[in-house]
């Protein structure tokens, strides 16, 4: 496909044009062959929002659907739980193969269902592909029971175990069709439980076909069910009859899941909103936060969690940074290309491209001011948005403290350094942050005053995102729970304590008096304090 780097009045290059793909209704009907469904309710229209096309129907799950899904995948969990774990680890190296090697066409489903850029699509695809490869090499580590003492010593042994939850419930997100349909349920799967996966209707496609490798690569049938429907009816469906539920989404929906697990006494775990800050330090690299800011906040199109929406600068370099970070961002080449080449592509689809309008008009109008960007580009493809960047924003206006999700990030700037950490900190969100220095002891410290599940220093979001050995989540209302390492698997287990006692119990035998043990016990537990017994 030839390239078009022609420069619009707004300075932002179009890279390419209408997208290529060989997504009909027949391959849509071998992918969803796999969708728990008795067919009665009508099918959903799939559309791409690289150019509004509907590439075709997909069918939807009932309630009823929902409830079968379930008691299959408790069939099925019993004996995948008794699978050995190294026999489980082998299928997940092999499903991390299948999804290099099928990358062509993952991406390109990526890419028309969510409308970001190639290589945007790829940092999805890499995801997966580590999020595969480090369960399956740390699983049994992750998972390993532990010994532990016992009231009486050598008398009374314990051992913690970790069983599997049974079925876990997932609902998931329509921005990262890839990695949020799949990297959950990796590690819930090899601790042994069964799955129920409602991937949103705009990513569906990629996500059955994605479990369609898992399958190749080994997966027991029934282990892994997806039902397809809306959040309201399906979604909530799963939620009310799993064993445990993870959900990504919204901090608004993700109450009403938590309210529904608390009701039924199961666990659940939750990232949910962000409105992400980004410190840029007096003495920071304003060169490379400036790089780092442009895909900090426009990556994706601003429809990543952990995405920045506030960055914050110290006046020492605050306008060196502004200049930079605009140019840089007109520069920003828009792209609905099937193809790599493109720094961001469109909106996922008119809901979203409502909202940021919206966001922007309304702090136009109540004094905002928009430095390059906002506007959108229908030429371009019909969700498109402009990389937009605002100053003078206020608690008023609804970008101020709302989410936007989307390519809009406001710019502040703070006297010094307590007054930017406050700003960092001033929302009921805390998902992610950053924080630029050439200091990175400095950077490190400041990180550790950020509200926030991860900071990354000097990195927008890669690092921590990237980081699956290290726990990534929310803290205040931006989410329950962590995904990736340990707790990332451990939240699908249940610890279980099997104690035995030996000779004696611990009450005494039945011949001896009362207080005779009792005075026993006292003078063992003195001399255990007097030994440093733990």
């Amino acid at each position: 496909m030839t390239t078009d780097t022609t420069t619009r009045d707004t300075g932002n290059p179009v890279v390419g044009g209408a997208p290529r793909h060989a997504v009909t209704q027949h391959a849509i009907d071998r992918l969803t062959r796999g969708v728990v469904t008795d067919g009665t309710l009508p099918a959903h229209p799939v559309s791409t929002p690289l150019t509004g096309e509907v590439l075709g129907w997909v069918p939807q799950s009932s309630p009823a659907d929902v409830h079968a899904a379930v008691r299959a995948a408790h069939l099925a969990q019993g004996r995948w739980a008794r699978t050995r774990l190294g026999e489980r680890a082998r299928i997940f190296l092999r499903f991390h193969d299948l999804v290099l090697d099928h990358q062509g066409e993952l991406l390109d489903l990526v890419q028309l269902e969510s409308g970001k850029t190639r290589f945007h699509a790829f940092e999805e695809l890499a995801d997966v592909a580590m999020v595969a490869r480090h369960y399956a090499r740390r699983a049994a580590g992750y998972l390993a029971g532990t010994s532990a003492q016992g009231g009486l010593p050598v008398l009374t042994t314990a051992r913690a175990a970790r069983r599997p939850k049974g079925v876990v419930g997932i609902v998931a997100p329509w921005n990262y069709p890839l990695s949020m349909s799949i990297t959950d349920a990796v590690p819930a799967l090899l601790a042994g439980n069964a799955v129920v996966l409602r991937p949103d209707n705009r990513a569906a496609l990629t996500c059955l076909r994605v479990v369609q490798l898992l399958e190749e690569a080994g997966l027991p049938e029934g282990v892994l069910l997806v039902v397809l429907g809306d959040g309201p009816t399906t979604g909530q469906t799963v939620v009310e009859s799993t064993d445990y539920v993870c959900f990504t989404g919204s901090t608004q929906t993700g109450r009403t899941v938590a309210r529904t697990c608390a009701e039924r006494l199961v666990g659940c775990s939750l990232e949910l909103g962000g409105k992400n800050p980004m410190y840029v330090a007096a003495d920071a690299d304003v060169e490379r936060a400036a790089r780092g800011a442009v895909q900090a906040a426009f990556a994706s199109a601003g429809q990543l969690c952990i995405s920045v929406e506030r960055i914050i600068v110290h006046q020492a370099v605050a306008d060196e940074f502004l200049r930079r970070f605009v140019a840089l961002t007109r520069q920003v080449r828009l792209s609905v290309d099937l193809a790599y080449g493109g720094d961001m592509g469109s909106l996922a689809g008119e809901q979203q491209l409502r909202t940021v309008v919206k966001h922007v008009d309304d702090a136009r109008a109540k004094g905002a001011t928009v430095l390059t960007g906002g506007r959108a580009r229908p030429e371009i493809g019909p969700y498109v948005y402009e990389p937009t960047i605002l100053t003078g924003v206020t608690d008023e206006m609804l970008c101020g403290r709302g989410e936007t999700f989307g390519p809009v990030v406001s710019v502040y700037v703070a006297r010094d350094e307590r007054e930017a950490i406050a700003m960092c900190n001033d929302t009921d969100l805390g998902l992610n942050a950053s924080v630029w220095t050439r200091d990175v002891r400095r950077g490190k410290a400041l990180a550790r005053r950020i509200d926030a599940g991860t900071v990354g220093v000097n990195d927008g979001y890669a690092a921590a995102w990237s980081a699956t050995g290290a726990p990534m989540g929310g803290m205040k209302q931006s989410g329950l729970g962590r995904r990736h390492g340990a707790e990332g698997i451990r939240r699908f287990t249940e610890e279980q304590n099997v104690a035995v006692q030996r000779l004696l119990p611990i009450q005494g035998p039945a011949d001896v008096d009362q207080a005779r043990w009792t005075g026993a016990l006292t003078t063992g537990l003195r001399a255990l304090r007097g030994i440093g017994w733990r």
